[in-house]
């Protein structure tokens, strides 16, 4: 079944939201489904409506998934051999226990290099077009290789890696049974992001909610949807069904962390107007992956939602859709309590034991 998303439309009246759910059919005439193409519009623009993710991940044909490809995959992103030094693997910063991303401001390589960025969740990245925070990689196979050689996160070389790997007796026998070859880089790839896609966040309370349980959110909650939906703008950028309209946006970030100055998108583009444009980040599951932003600038959603509610920074290449929002004490309580009801279902977790 492909659970398409959800367009709706919200008010507040008397302090009791009502929802007006637009699409066919519908849980007794409150709730139903409405086409992808289905737009919501918020203050004379329109943005694609909120709703369940799809049942099935997207894969490429070129690296369709199966059970000994994940396994492969799921050791090689907890290999620490993946690095120059044998001790930083995927999981060192993409960790289970912290929603699939890294609890440090910004993230650390090799004997102790510190990065300029945070590492965002790996959680539904099968859903995202571009990845990481500049979007300089069009797949998750390409960004499963690119740590591996970069001078502050793996700091070791692709042909080194293959060479060390190969010397494992049980990865020569995996990569022989997966692939039949032996190991390489392209295997290397293809496995990790086979497992990466396996990573899902859903089933949250939002979409039992949507899917006709009217009790799976609690009242603040089903505020802070309307406040989302509508005053607050979140839905702007943080729409579809996995909460982010895959694309770019600066919206005035502040600058922390080892880097002077980081121009995003740009460094990928050369567009003066992507300069401190960065991806936007999915929200499900949002509370598991503090800190936020790409440089980890605020540690909690209250300052988050603050940050939004001024209107982001001033700087030449701010967003259009970056607005005050003067929203009240409650309100911002309220979106929080939303953004919370975006956690999906834990997802049953064994580290793997590695071959030697």
């Amino acid at each position: 079944m492909h659970v398409r998303p959800l367009v709706l439309t919200s008010a507040l009246v008397g302090g009791i939201v009502g929802f007006v759910f637009l699409g066919f059919g519908g849980f007794g005439h409150a709730l139903g489904h409405a086409a992808p193409s289905d737009m919501l519009t918020v203050d004379g623009e329109a943005f694609p409506g909120i709703g369940p993710l799809p049942t099935a991940i997207p894969q490429p044909a070129g690296n369709l998934n199966y059970a000994a490809k994940v396994s492969l995959g799921k050791q090689l992103y907890f290999d620490g051999r993946l690095s120059k030094n044998n001790a930083i693997s995927c999981a060192f910063c993409h960790n289970p226990v912290a929603g699939f991303a890294d609890p440090n401001q910004t993230s650390v390589g090799v004997v102790g290099k510190r990065g300029g960025r945070q590492a965002p969740t790996v959680y539904n990245a099968a859903f995202n077009q571009f990845q990481f925070w500049d979007g300089r990689a069009g797949s998750l196979e390409e960004q499963a290789i690119g740590p591996i050689h970069n001078p502050i996160e793996m700091a070791e070389t692709h042909e080194n890696v293959v060479k060390k790997l190969s010397q494992i007796k049980g990865y020569q026998e995996q990569f022989q049974a997966t692939f039949g070859t032996g190991v390489s880089m392209q295997g290397i790839g293809e496995a990790i992001a086979a497992y990466e896609r396996t990573v899902i966040s859903t089933n949250s309370a939002f979409d039992k909610f949507v899917l006709g349980d009217i009790h799976a959110m609690d009242e603040s909650a089903k505020r802070g949807m309307a406040v989302f939906t509508g005053k607050g703008r979140c839905i702007a950028c943080h729409n579809g069904s996995n909460f982010t309209d895959n694309h770019f946006h600066n919206t005035g970030v502040p600058q922390v962390g080892p880097m002077e100055e980081d121009l995003g998108r740009f460094y990928v583009t050369r567009r003066e107007q992507d300069k401190r444009a960065f991806k936007t980040p999915t929200l499900r599951s949002v509370i598991e992956s503090a800190p936020y932003m790409h440089d980890g600038a605020f540690q909690t959603l209250e300052e988050v939602v603050d940050f939004y509610d001024k209107g982001g920074n001033a700087n030449p290449q701010l967003s259009a859709l970056m607005k005050p929002l003067r929203l009240s004490p409650e309100e911002k309580t309220d979106l929080i309590a939303f953004l919370k009801a975006l956690t999906g279902e834990a997802i049953p977790f064994e580290f793997p034991a590695l071959p030697e």
